[in-house]
């Protein structure tokens, strides 16, 4: 079996991410690594480990990583992510507080670490800024040459940004760490707008998980149920699989028609955050990132929700 790290801003759709993770018969997932973006970084780790309790995983820890972008000495959180997320980044559902501390070690040790020891039997998949992997990878270099494949939520190229007309939340919170490893040569695929906003997850959805009447049932559909009513588009019955297609993706790719290309992010101007194809590579043979471009979403959808439903039948 796979070993997993899931690199998480935990907001919402992260924790829908963390628990299909721990249900998975696909993966073991070994840690998670914090970093900033829907929450800032102390947040969003306490936010995962408070998840991980209420779903009968606190053996799984829990590390903080980078609190800005390279290119930035502060990161400060947007109005958009408070009103997406909720003020706590959980749709200010209040979740008991987990008796498991945030681990001492720092997430790029901690990544360094489980790459080195791992290799190829380990699957990351980051669902914020790319900040972490980019400070591992560029404190050891080496690593490049053993590490397994990473999954990335993020970017958008054959549909706009939902940022600006080009860039896509995460991509565009840390544009250099992006495309460092985008150029990096290591196997990556992009899940971005173009198939996570083709899957979504209903009230009726959430319903299901409510009728299992269990603590973790309800408290994800109280999460999911605020998270809905900030999607206007659907008329507040209906949100997208943003994050948990990126896990899903690590573990059914075969869901997922994938373009290879070599890509990389624009990192200034209007742009900014843009993901495209790198054009000093375009006859370049053998690129490493595919970039997903479409989903059979019933299959995905249908996936998510059964896994859940059963994960929240076994917590508490």
């Amino acid at each position: 079996m796979k070993k997993l790290i899931l690199d998480l801003d935990t907001g919402i759709d992260d924790s829908m991410a963390l628990a299909y993770a721990v249900e998975s018969s696909d993966f073991e997932l070994i840690g998670v690594t914090g970093t900033y973006g829907n929450v800032y970084t102390e947040v969003g780790a306490q936010n995962a480990l408070n998840v991980l309790q209420v779903l009968g995983h606190s053996d799984v820890p829990v590390y903080c990583g980078a609190k800005h972008s390279l290119h930035t000495e502060r990161y400060l959180r947007h109005e958009i992510s408070a009103k997406i997320h909720g003020e706590n980044g959980v749709g200010d559902v209040d979740l008991p507080m987990a008796s498991r501390p945030i681990e001492e070690k720092k997430a790029v040790d901690f990544l360094i670490w489980a790459i080195t020891k791992y290799r190829q039997d380990l699957v990351i998949v980051a669902t914020g800024p790319l900040t972490n992997l980019a400070l591992a990878l560029k404190q050891a270099p080496l690593l490049k040459e053993i590490i397994g494949p990473v999954v990335i939520m993020g970017g958008a190229l054959t549909v706009p940004g939902n940022v600006s007309p080009y860039a896509e939340a995460n991509i565009s919170k840390d544009p250099h760490a992006a495309k460092f490893l985008f150029e990096s040569g290591i196997d990556l695929t992009m899940v971005g707008l173009d198939v996570t906003e083709r899957s979504q997850l209903t009230k009726q959805d959430t319903q299901t998980w409510r009728q299992v009447q269990t603590m973790s049932g309800r408290v994800f559909a109280d999460m999911v149920d605020y998270y809905i009513a900030q999607h206007p588009h659907s008329g507040a019955t209906a949100s997208y699989l943003h994050d948990p297609s990126a896990v899903i993706c690590a573990a059914h790719p075969e869901w997922f028609t994938m373009l290879p290309m070599h890509m990389t992010v624009i990192t200034e101007g209007e742009g900014t955050g843009r993901t495209i194809g790198d054009p000093a590579k375009l006859r370049t043979p053998e690129p490493r990132v595919k970039v997903c471009v479409g989903v059979d979403s019933e299959k995905v959808e249908r996936h998510f929700v059964e896994t859940l439903t059963a994960l929240f039948r076994k917590a508490i």
